[in-house]
């Protein structure tokens, strides 16, 4: 237990709000398993309790089962975080936006009032990415806390910087490390799309998602080309086959659960074999940027990854967060096996297990989280507040 400031015996509290079941660990999952660690007292508010989502595994639940479900998960996530309060709200999964604006206001003020943080977090006023629910409950949320409370509590907005991570590289260079050949499992799979579309979404990486199909017979990758892209097969078979003054051959066989195109990533070099489906192929394809038209295909020819883009200024990657105004970084990379045994929790979202992928890409990814103080606070770093008393 950390020890409670001088003369007040009451711990430090967190309060986050969110819309649904899973925003917390996504969010703020690290901090408030550090912050609970360290001995603070933490409540998580969810609007609503996910009932629209979509069911990713028919096995835990259906349309009619799905709001319990997802309320389940989310008391294991935060139990598994160290959150010891949990509530859900009575509203419906996509319908903030139609609530009574004041009505949902009264309820979180009466939570604020009732539990009486130091620190409430949620989203900022973009939502994170425009979700109408997410945009909701920020409004929502900044206006409960504009009403008289005792402490005022200092409100926080979850922040998403485009970093500029591309896990095809990392994981490029932890396949060509492995002594033997990387081929997972159907979960795997699935896990890693589900995984590399909620990173790409939250931005936490920079990588083009996209499954691809490939009829029987269709070159998917051709020997001499620029290497710009990692496959993962995901349904069907495809043959390697390599050129040379020889004649042509077949080098091998590729299946479920297999990379290919990593090798040319790692090494910087064009791609050494032709890949051909042959059956019915479907690929998860990870790519440095969406696919360009009118790219050319072959041994010398400009593809989407050669061909020139528009100017822009690049945020920052998130290594130099701590350079934008007003955003505060919480380093959690002590805590970011626990986020993702959160997320793991949530078997109708995310059906994934907490050693499928390697640490170094999770810390990576997860290692960081970032906020930036409402203007109705001055601006603060969480570390500021002991976690172990009140501010």
């Amino acid at each position: 237990m950390a020890p409670a400031l001088a003369g007040s015996g009451v711990r430090s509290r967190l309060l986050g709000i969110f819309a649904h079941p899973d925003d917390e660990t996504f969010c703020a999952g690290g901090t408030f398993a550090r912050y609970a660690e360290l001995g603070a007292e933490i409540m998580v508010v969810s609007a609503t309790r996910g009932e629209a989502g979509r069911i990713r595994d028919a096995a835990i639940g259906n349309r009619r089962t799905i709001a319990a479900v997802r309320e389940a998960e989310l008391r294991l996530a935060c139990e598994s975080l160290g959150i010891t309060k949990v509530r859900c709200l009575d509203y419906v999964d996509g319908t903030l936006a139609d609530a009574e604006f004041s009505a949902l206001v009264d309820e979180v003020a009466k939570v604020i009032c009732e539990f009486r943080p130091d620190v409430v977090i949620t989203f900022g006023p973009d939502g994170g990415y425009g979700h109408p629910d997410h945009v909701t409950i920020s409004a929502v949320t900044t206006a409960a806390c504009q009403r008289p409370a005792d402490p005022p509590p200092r409100l926080y907005y979850s922040y998403f910087p485009s970093g500029d991570l591309l896990i095809l590289e990392r994981l490029a260079t932890w396949l060509t490390n492995q002594p033997n050949r990387f081929a997972g499992t159907l979960d795997f799979a699935h896990a890693l799309l589900l995984l590399a579309e909620a990173s790409g979404t939250l931005r936490h990486i920079r990588d083009h998602v996209e499954v691809c199909w490939f009829p029987p017979g269709s070159y998917v990758i051709e020997q001499g080309e620029e290497a710009a892209e990692l496959f993962l097969i995901l349904s069907g078979e495809a043959g390697v086959w390599q050129e040379s003054n020889g004649g042509r051959r077949q080098v091998g066989r590729l299946g479920l659960g297999e990379f290919f195109g990593e090798l040319g990533i790692a090494t910087n070099r064009s791609r050494n074999a032709d890949v051909i489906a042959a059956t019915s192929l479907t690929c998860l394809v990870l790519s440095p940027e969406p696919p360009t038209k009118f790219a050319g295909r072959g041994q010398g020819a400009r593809l989407a990854s050669a061909l020139p883009s528009a100017p822009a200024n690049p945020p920052p990657a998130s290594g130099n967060v701590r350079a934008v105004q007003g955003v505060v970084s919480c380093d959690v990379s002590e805590q970011v096996m626990r986020k993702v045994k959160a997320l793991s929790v949530y078997r109708s979202q995310f059906p994934l297990e907490p050693d499928m992928f390697p640490e170094f890409l999770l810390q990576e990814m997860f290692g960081h989280e970032y906020f930036v103080a409402s203007a109705l606070d001055r601006p603060a770093q969480l570390d500021e507040i002991p976690p172990g008393a009140r501010a």
